[in-house]
């Protein structure tokens, strides 16, 4: 493994800051005092962590309707999107975007989005213009199981391979298309999906950082290289529901308690770190408690920010060159 301390401490750090910040969006969420609709990515740190620290600036994404984790692990401001999601001028998307349309380009990401395997094609474009322009860029598009039966992944999937682009697709697997399950609902195997489009196909377990890493830096490396696209069956869970709101009836108590247990990123990232003797349980501990005040300061920032004007309601319409 080739990660240093300072690394793994910024591991950490990414993974709490997307825990705390979905945790408090949770609970403003549930007390009305945040509007529009959201969808949390509790659970799933360790795919976008893991991932991200392999990308550079330069590099893009593409994301989901679950996007806060993408954002946050691709460097976007937290407090800016708090703000977001509040709906206020000085969002990130000034108020106007929200929690699924959430997206900053100055840090290469290109946007959650509400539309069902949207990610992708947009991801084809930039990894086009990284060929096209012989940089050694490489875009990521993440799209969920559900997704998977899409036909624009696979068109994507199968664009990417025939003009042998720069092009990482993220299958964040995390067994439930809403309340539908993978197992009644995707037919055979989602690595095989990759594989009949001779993508550099891998499955590695969500839940684990320190996999999700080395397989991403592997393939992302060879997209740098010119050795073309891959795909990442990434298997994961989510603690909350497909939205906020759901009462999550499709999973068993059983489930839902192996989940928060056993399934929990941080908590396997903690263990595997202190027990090989690489971090101390102090420093992890710190780091948690510097999240936590920064998403309280991002929310509190973001409560006593001002809303859009009539003035504002025009403006964004259309790109000025």
């Amino acid at each position: 493994m080739q990660i240093n301390r300072e690394e793994l401490l910024k591991a950490y750090e990414g993974m709490c800051l997307i825990r705390e910040f979905d945790d408090a969006v949770h609970y403003e969420f549930a007390a009305d005092a945040m509007p529009g609709f959201v969808h949390l990515y509790v659970g799933e740190e360790a795919s976008a962590m893991g991932i991200c620290m392999n990308l550079n600036e330069k590099d893009t994404i593409a994301s989901t309707h679950r996007g806060h984790g993408h954002c946050i692990a691709k460097g976007c401001d937290v407090t800016d999107m708090m703000k977001e999601l509040y709906g206020k001028k000085d969002g990130i998307c000034g108020g106007k975007g929200g929690s699924m349309h959430i997206a900053d380009l100055s840090k290469g990401m290109l946007g959650a989005n509400g539309i069902v395997g949207g990610g992708p094609p947009i991801i084809l474009g930039a990894a086009l213009t990284y060929k096209t322009k012989k940089t050694d860029n490489v875009s990521v598009g993440f799209f969920g199981d559900g997704a998977s039966n899409q036909g624009s992944i696979s068109e994507s999937m199968n664009m990417a391979s025939v003009l042998k682009l720069p092009a990482i697709f993220v299958c964040e697997d995390n067994g439930y298309a809403e309340s539908t399950a993978r197992e009644y609902a995707v037919g055979g195997r989602i690595l095989d999906r990759g594989k009949a489009f001779g993508l550099d196909s891998h499955e590695v377990d969500g839940d684990n950082f320190f996999e999700v890493y080395e397989t991403a830096k592997h393939v992302i490396e060879n997209a740098r290289n010119g050795k073309g696209p891959a795909l990442l069956h990434v298997k994961t869970s989510k603690v909350y529901g497909h939205f906020e709101g759901d009462a999550i009836s499709y999973r068993t108590k059983e489930e839902n308690e192996r989940i928060k247990n056993e399934e929990d990123p941080l908590k396997i990232f903690k263990m595997k770190v202190t027990e090989a003797g690489l971090l101390e349980l102090d420093q992890l501990e710190k780091i948690q408690a510097e999240a936590k005040a920064k998403i309280k300061t991002a929310i509190d920032e973001s409560k006593k920010a001002e809303f859009p004007t009539s003035k504002d309601l025009l403006t964004d319409v259309y790109i000025k060159y």
